[in-house]
């Protein structure tokens, strides 16, 4: 168990070292605001002794956060710099919204399930995030307000990547989304080049669905 603050510490150095360095995240900027992000406190209170094992833990509502390794090489892929406006589809608990706010200009999160992003928006404000805007609706159809962001990234399984979504990838901006029907599916990014996608799929993943119009049915 790790049961005061120094603790935690030490857990999330060997979650850097052994679960992150020890693969293949190299960028730095990920390293660092990983390392300061206190994952124990975007878990419910009876897991927090496995915050910094590598894998998924359940938060409620039949969803997870996502491991370390795939948070971090999410957002490495993402290429992310403080001009970056970010949407996020998917809140969940609020630990990769943390990262993102970190590394971006600003980000917009969106959850289908009030209770989580109601949670999330707590454990970020405890932590002195300020450079959030927070939905909840279906994340499939978009950020709900017209407008463009630079980089998209969707934290659940959606067939394709949604329509509503390229259309708000701006020129150039990037999209990391989980890819396929089954149990298994391929992380992808796409790259928006003259209005099209350019995808390129980088490893096998497991996610919970995108429930919406341009996800999958309940």
């Amino acid at each position: 168990m790790y049961g005061d603050d120094t603790n935690y510490e030490a857990a999330r150095r060997r979650m850097i070292e052994r679960d992150l360095k020890g693969r293949d995240i190299t960028d730095p900027d990920v390293l660092r605001v990983m390392a300061q992000i206190p994952r124990e406190e975007f878990v419910p209170p009876e897991m927090r002794d496995r915050a910094y094992f590598d894998q998924p833990l359940p938060i409620g509502a039949g969803q997870t956060i996502s491991q370390p390794y795939i948070v971090a090489l999410m957002t490495q892929l993402l290429r992310l710099n403080r001009d970056c406006e970010v949407l996020e589809i998917g809140t969940g608990s609020g630990y990769q919204t943390a990262i993102l706010a970190r590394l971006a200009r600003r980000v917009y999160t969106m959850d289908r399930l009030l209770d989580l992003s109601i949670a999330a928006r707590e454990a970020l404000t405890k932590l002195g995030v300020v450079n959030v805007e927070y939905d909840v609706g279906d994340g499939s159809l978009g950020w709900p307000a017209r407008r463009l962001f630079d980089r998209i990234i969707v934290t659940a399984a959606v067939p394709d990547f949604p329509p509503p979504l390229v259309t708000q990838l701006a020129e150039a901006g990037v999209m990391v989304a989980p890819l396929g029907h089954d149990s298994m599916q391929q992380l992808t990014i796409a790259e928006k080049r003259l209005g099209r996608l350019i995808e390129r799929q980088v490893s096998n993943c497991r996610f919970v669905k995108l429930i919406g119009e341009h996800g999958f049915s309940e």
